[in-house]
C-alpha cells in the first residue's frame, strides 16, 4: 500500500499566505490608536488621521487580496 500524500497547497502558496497576513497585520497595528495623555481631550488630528482613515485599510484589503491570490494560486506541475 503506497502513502501519496499530496498537499493541497505548495511552498510558495504558503509564502504568499505569510505575505498576507503581514501586511494585514501592518494595516490592523497602523489602525490601532496610541493612548493620549488625556483622555478628557478629543484629539481630533489623531482620530482622524490620514494613516487612519486612508492607508490602514488599504494595506488590510491589499492584505486580503494577497492572501486570496495565494489560495487560488496553482502550483507548477511536474511531469
Amino acid at each position: 500500500m503506497e502513502n501519496n500524500k499530496t498537499s493541497l497547497f505548495e511552498k510558495d502558496n504558503f509564502v504568499w499566505m505569510l505575505i498576507g497576513v503581514v501586511v494585514i497585520v501592518i494595516g490592523l497595528f497602523l489602525m490601532s490608536g496610541g493612548k493620549s495623555d488625556n483622555p478628557t481631550v478629543f484629539a481630533e488630528n489623531e482620530v482622524y488621521s490620514k494613516t487612519r482613515i486612508t492607508v490602514a485599510p488599504l494595506l488590510i484589503l491589499a492584505g486580503f487580496i494577497i492572501e486570496i491570490y495565494a489560495i487560488m494560486k496553482k502550483g507548477k506541475r511536474s511531469s
